[in-house]
């Protein structure tokens, strides 16, 4: 499963230039899979300032904490990804949205939201970089 969600990734960043997974079967129910113990979902679209700089900070975290978090990207300007903006029910763009293993909100945030806060954040539930 790992593999496919990598040569998905890597189609999507060859098509989008970005780094990110897109909608998969809701990515396999947010995270239930592989044992990620937080779920990052970044509600924006690759056409918006904000939402494109969050790009390469989404795909940073993903390989800084590895398996304990899913990060998920849905283009809510597509057609076929415009049922999350009303399912998260988003006031703007980009809203990030972190939940736990069980898919319960622990923070939501609107506007573009530096790496280090994500950090911050991350370490004060428990995650560690990989690399430390």
């Amino acid at each position: 499963m790992r593999i496919e969600r990598l040569l998905i990734l890597s189609a999507l960043v060859a098509l989008l230039g970005c780094g990110t997974k897109a909608d998969s079967q809701k990515d396999a129910e947010m995270g239930k899979t592989g044992g990620a113990r937080i779920t990052f979902v970044e509600l924006g679209s690759v056409n918006c300032i904000p939402c494109k700089a969050m790009q390469p900070i989404m795909k940073s975290i993903e390989e800084k904490y590895g398996d304990q978090i899913e990060v998920v990207f849905y283009d809510v300007w597509q057609a076929d990804q415009k049922r999350y903006a009303q399912e998260y029910k988003i006031k703007l763009i980009p809203t990030q949205v972190f939940l736990d293993k069980d898919s319960n909100e622990l923070m939501r945030h609107e506007g573009f939201l530096p790496e280090k806060e994500i950090d911050v954040f991350l370490q004060e539930q428990g995650l560690t970089p990989i690399d430390q």
